[in-house]
């Protein structure tokens, strides 16, 4: 036993189109799979740029890791030079060192008690 589905077509005045369960059937199965070949393009793409994206930014933090190390070992660098001048420096004279302390605290010990 077969049942028969009618459409009427678009315009409503032509004749009507039989359809049956079979090629209903046949129909969506067609649908279903361009929906999943449309699914998978669209997904293999975003997980293609999502790749590229993860590949790129892993480089980006490699550069920036090199980078950081570099600024680090100029800076530690420079202190050890800035170390050995200063203490150069007050060895050198150590009455002028004990002078500059001493104005610089004196400084900084009338900002912090002034209040207005």
């Amino acid at each position: 036993m077969e049942t028969y589905f009618y459409n009427l077509n678009k315009q409503g005045n032509g004749p009507m189109e039989e359809v049956t369960k079979e090629k209903l059937y046949q129909d969506s199965k067609v649908v279903i799979q361009d929906i999943d070949v449309l699914m998978k393009e669209a997904f293999g793409d975003v997980k293609e740029k999502a790749a590229a994206a993860r590949v790129k930014i892993d480089e980006i933090l490699k550069q920036a890791k090199n980078r950081y190390d570099n600024v680090e070992a100029v800076v530690a660098e420079r202190s050890k030079a800035a170390a050995k001048v200063t203490d150069q420096y007050v060895r050198e004279n150590p009455y002028k060192a004990i002078g500059i302390g001493f104005g610089v605290g004196l400084l900084v010990g009338m900002i912090l008690t002034r209040r207005d």
